[in-house]
């Protein structure tokens, strides 16, 4: 099965509104040869009108996402953002689940459940981030940690036709470790096994899995060599036109 190779970028909280729309120009700009890999982007809220303009502007293909929603339409939910408001700004895609989100804010599988089951209905494609900490790591808890959060991310959601599995290991985002390719490669064969365990081959065989433990220039190319590894949610290297570009063009 080929399944075409999706590097997205996920800039956190980093980049305000000209400076987004400027890095979208330059990157898009470049040499990228979208009939072989999807590029996304995905700026804070701020940013999600500036960049999709800018992407538009410049005549690439990438993809613009947001970093979360909220699963209400509407309402007094002071400080959220609905999935038809990121829609309305350019989005396309959403990154539900981040390790960001489940730590620092507490988000729940039930809550990043609800946010998946209401991006598909509004129509968005949902990168759903998986992944353990060192402690479970060293627990050896990995593999049961991760296939529990897909399983719960994905509860509900039958057709994954619009669904990107991200896996990050914890314990290598920002902090210089990467797993070894063997290792990322072992977990994303996992997860793509459990795909095919809880819906179907098909549905395994065609879902995409990126890599999202640090993935950078350096190594871009080793974990890309990976059967199961069909792309990378970059997070520091993506805020760094020629890092990302570099990223981007892991094959050439």
């Amino acid at each position: 099965m080929s399944r075409k190779p999706l590097i997205a970028g996920n800039w956190k909280m980093n980049k305000n509104v000209s400076e987004g729309a400027a890095l979208a120009a330059e990157i898009t700009g470049a040499d990228i040869d979208y009939s072989t890999r999807d590029v996304l982007f995905a700026p804070p809220f701020t940013g999600i009108y500036a960049v999709s303009e800018a992407v538009k502007k410049s005549g690439g293909k990438a993809i613009v996402a947001a970093q979360n929603i909220y699963f209400e339409e509407s309402g007094a939910f002071t400080g959220e953002v609905s999935a038809d408001m990121i829609k309305s700004a350019g989005a396309s895609c959403v990154i539900l689940g981040h390790s960001e989100r489940r730590s620092i804010f507490g988000e729940t599988d039930e809550v990043i459940n609800k946010k998946v089951k209401k991006a598909i209905s509004a129509g968005l494609q949902v990168i759903l981030c998986v992944g353990e900490t060192l402690w479970e790591r060293e627990a050896k808890a990995e593999v049961e940690t991760v296939l529990a959060q897909t399983g719960k991310g994905l509860e509900g959601v039958e057709d994954l036709s619009n669904v990107v599995i991200a896996y990050e290991p914890v314990w290598a985002i920002g902090t210089g470790k990467t797993a070894s390719p063997a290792d990322a490669q072992a977990m994303h064969k996992a997860i793509r096994d459990y795909i095919a365990k809880i819906r179907s081959t098909a549905a395994a065989e065609n879902i995409r899995i990126l890599y999202g433990g640090s993935m950078k220039p350096e190594n871009a190319k080793e974990l890309m060599a990976c059967p199961d590894i069909d792309g990378g949610l970059v997070g520091g290297a993506s805020l760094k036109a020629d890092q990302f570009l570099k990223i981007i063009n892991f094959d050439k």
